[in-house]
């Protein structure tokens, strides 16, 4: 067995027919669908890019919320704080 055999994991002809009948079914979905390849790599960005954003859409809530929450507890703790330091 050649290493060019082990790498492909069959004979180059056996790998080129299958490539080629399995672009060809690809290409029939894709065309069925409307799809360019273009438009397979642009959703694979989008997602990323969605799915980057969703993350700092979440973290920008999480911050609100700190941020919403320290607006009383702060003040009431520098309160507290000042009372307590009389006794």
């Amino acid at each position: 067995m050649s290493a060019l055999t082990r790498i492909l994991g069959d004979s180059r002809l056996r790998v080129i027919l299958k490539l080629l009948v399995v672009s060809f079914l690809v290409g029939l979905v894709m065309n069925a669908f409307g799809w360019s390849p273009l438009d397979v790599f642009y959703g694979i960005q989008k997602f990323f890019i969605d799915l980057w954003n969703l993350g700092f859409h979440a973290m920008d809530r999480f911050l609100g919320y700190i941020m919403l929450g320290a607006a009383i507890v702060v003040p009431a703790f520098v309160l507290l704080r000042i009372a307590n330091y009389r006794k």
